[in-house]
């Protein structure tokens, strides 16, 4: 495996992917934390990480919310490297609209959210090749 980019991102991107990259090892080591310990608290594989440390992947949604709770950092921070900000702003605006919906009992609200929670991460772990 090479280093070298995926043809398709733009060297804005690229740029985008080489810093959070760099932050996210940055933070690992500020937290004294082996890639190793890091990948278990964020559950992704050790390969993974190293992949995202060295800027040869995107993460997706989940694999950064992973990152910055295990980083103890805010998952906005990490979007912003990748201009992703919307993203996470539509998970938690669906999920405050079934929270405060009066329509639904608290059994109905925890079902949804479970549900769309679960369709969520398993889109992520597709594009995130997990």
């Amino acid at each position: 495996m090479t280093d070298r980019p995926d043809a398709r991102t733009t060297p804005r991107s690229r740029r985008s992917i080489d810093a959070l990259g760099d932050f996210i090892r940055s933070q690992r080591r500020l937290a004294d934390l082996s890639q190793r310990e890091l990948a278990r608290l964020a559950d992704v594989s050790d390969a993974y990480l190293s992949q995202l440390e060295r800027g040869l992947h995107e993460p997706s949604v989940r694999v950064l919310n992973g990152l910055a709770q295990a980083l103890n950092v805010p998952s906005d921070k990490l979007l912003g490297y990748l201009g992703r900000h919307d993203d996470a702003r539509v998970e938690r605006a669906t999920e405050s609209a079934i929270a405060i919906d009066d329509r639904l009992t608290d059994t109905q609200k925890q079902s949804l959210l479970d549900l769309y929670r679960a369709f969520i991460a398993a889109n992520d772990a597709v594009s995130s090749g997990k």
